[in-house]
């Protein structure tokens, strides 16, 4: 593994990113990490579960672009994007 200079700061909202995985939207499922944000491939709209909220929300998205966002669930019902991605 290549050396990392910085691997004993703490990292902040604003730092690089270090993980991410593919999301798959589901109407049962809830993410298993909060993310720092949200990517897509093919923008559109997301309908998700804020942290902090119960309720819904429908946001757009536009592809390539961070939409920074500590969501719990990405719900396939009402969600047009696709290629999401989850990462912090």
């Amino acid at each position: 593994m290549p050396d990392d200079y910085f691997r004993y700061h703490a990292a902040g909202l604003d730092s690089p990113l270090t993980a991410a995985v593919a999301v798959t939207p589901s109407d049962a499922e809830d993410l298993e990490v909060v993310p720092r944000c949200l990517f897509c491939t093919a923008g559109g709209v997301v309908r998700v579960t804020m942290r902090d909220r119960p309720d819904p929300v429908v946001i757009p998205i536009f592809a390539g672009i961070a939409l920074p966002l500590r969501v719990v669930r990405v719900w396939a019902t009402g969600t047009t994007a696709a290629g999401l991605v989850a990462a912090w």
